[in-house]
C-alpha cells in the first residue's frame, strides 16, 4: 500500500490489517489512518482503483474494494471503524456505513440524524447513495449547531490523480448575461439572499413588482412582467444544464423552490453578487 500524501509510514502507526470492532474479524486489506493524517481533499495514492479512504478528526481507515466489505462510522469508538462526533451525544453510535457492492462504494445512513452530502441529505431508511471516484465530504449535524465532518475519497486509476496547476490562469465561473431589466428584477426578488439573511426566501411576485414600481415608476412593472422575466432566465439556465429549475425536477408542491434554486445558482456563478444591491439604491 502506497502511503497517501500528508502521512508518514514511520510515525502513523498503520496496522497490517484493521479489525472489525463489532465482530472481532479483520477487515481484509484495511489500514488505519492516524488523526494527524492530512486532508483527503489533497488526494490519495492507492495501488488498487476503487480503494475507499474515510477520515475524521479522530483518525480513519482505508479499505480496498471487494464485494461485501464495509466501513462503519459513528460516535461509539469500540463499535465502528471511524469515530465521528465522539463527544456529541446527538450523533448516533453507528451513524452510517460504507459498503462495497457491484463494483462501487455506497453510503447508507443507520443513525437518527440525516447525513449531509454537498448536494442533498440522506435519511435513515433511504436507499444507499453511490460514491463517485474522488473526494466527498459528509457532514453530521450535532448538538448546538455543530457539524462533524467525515472525509471520504474513492481512488480512481492513477491517470485520474489530480495534477497541481499553480501556474495556470484561474478559470472564471460561468456567468450568464442578463439584460438590465432582468438583473434588476432578480436583485429585487433575491435581495434577502444578497443581504445574507439566515434563512432567506424570494420575495413574492407581488412584493417584487410593488418594489420595482416604486423604484422605477412609469415603467409598467406588474406581477406578470416580473414572472415572465424571471422564468425566462430560469429556462435559460435550465437549458444550459443547471439542475432543479423545472417543475418536473422539483415535484409538487413547488412553492418557492424554483426561484430559490434559481437565485442560489445565479449567486454561485457570481451572476448575482451582493454589490448588485446598489441597483436598488441607485434606482
Amino acid at each position: 500500500m502506497t502511503t497517501p500524501p500528508g502521512s508518514d509510514r514511520r510515525t502513523t502507526g498503520w496496522a497490517p490489517a484493521a479489525r472489525h470492532p463489532a465482530t472481532g474479524r479483520h477487515a481484509a486489506g484495511g489500514r488505519l489512518l492516524p488523526a494527524a493524517h492530512g486532508s483527503l481533499a489533497r488526494g490519495v495514492t492507492a495501488p488498487v482503483p476503487g480503494t475507499a479512504f474515510a477520515l475524521a478528526l479522530t483518525g480513519g481507515m482505508t479499505l480496498g474494494p471487494g464485494d461485501g466489505r464495509e466501513l462503519l462510522f459513528g460516535r461509539n469508538r469500540p463499535e465502528v471503524h471511524v469515530c465521528v462526533g465522539e463527544d456529541d451525544p446527538q450523533v448516533s453510535r453507528c451513524q452510517g456505513r460504507l459498503t462495497h457492492r457491484h463494483g462501487r462504494w455506497w453510503v447508507a445512513n443507520s443513525g437518527r440524524l440525516p447525513l449531509r452530502f454537498p448536494t442533498r441529505l440522506l435519511f435513515t431508511g433511504e436507499e444507499p447513495l453511490p460514491l463517485e471516484s474522488g473526494y466527498t465530504p459528509l457532514f453530521v449535524r450535532g448538538s448546538r449547531d455543530r457539524e462533524h465532518l467525515l472525509e471520504v475519497f474513492v481512488s480512481g486509476p492513477e491517470a485520474e490523480r489530480p495534477v497541481a496547476l499553480p501556474g495556470e490562469v484561474t478559470r472564471p465561473p460561468r456567468v450568464w448575461v442578463l439584460t438590465e431589466e432582468e438583473k434588476l428584477a432578480l436583485v429585487v426578488l433575491g435581495q434577502r439572499y444578497l443581504l445574507h439573511e439566515p434563512r432567506p426566501q424570494p420575495l413574492t411576485w407581488k412584493q417584487t413588482a410593488a418594489q420595482l414600481a416604486e423604484l422605477r415608476p412609469g415603467e409598467g412593472w406588474r406581477e406578470k412582467r416580473v414572472e415572465h422575466l424571471v422564468n425566462r432566465v430560469r429556462m435559460m439556465l435550465s437549458r444550459d444544464g443547471v439542475p432543479w429549475l423545472t417543475r418536473e425536477e422539483v415535484g409538487e408542491p413547488v412553492g418557492n423552490a424554483l426561484n430559490d434554486h434559481l437565485i442560489r445558482a445565479l449567486m454561485m456563478s457570481t451572476t448575482l453578487v451582493p454589490p448588485d444591491l446598489a441597483l436598488i439604491d441607485a434606482a
